[in-house]
């Protein structure tokens, strides 16, 4: 990779991080003030993000597989229905 396509991937893994962690401090904002649990859903939700945003990084850069399609009872993992 050179350098600037190593800059571009790196400056999308990190705005994927940020709003992640972006969204769940939103969500657990406009939560605190809704319900007026201040400031715990903002704690909780600001978390969620950031775990959020961890796993689309690491989904992002290869290191996490995807989900896979479910299987059956009985079958072996790698054993394709389709």
């Amino acid at each position: 990779m050179d350098g600037g396509a190593g800059f571009a991937y790196a400056l999308r893994l990190s705005s994927e991080f940020i709003a992640g962690v972006l969204v769940g401090a939103g969500i657990g904002y406009l939560i605190d003030r809704i319900v007026g649990t201040s400031p715990w859903g903002m704690i909780v939700f600001l978390l969620l993000g950031f775990v959020a945003g961890i796993l689309n990084v690491l989904r992002s850069a290869g290191h996490l597989a995807e989900p896979e399609a479910k299987i059956g009872p009985g079958a072996k993992p790698g054993d394709n229905k389709e």
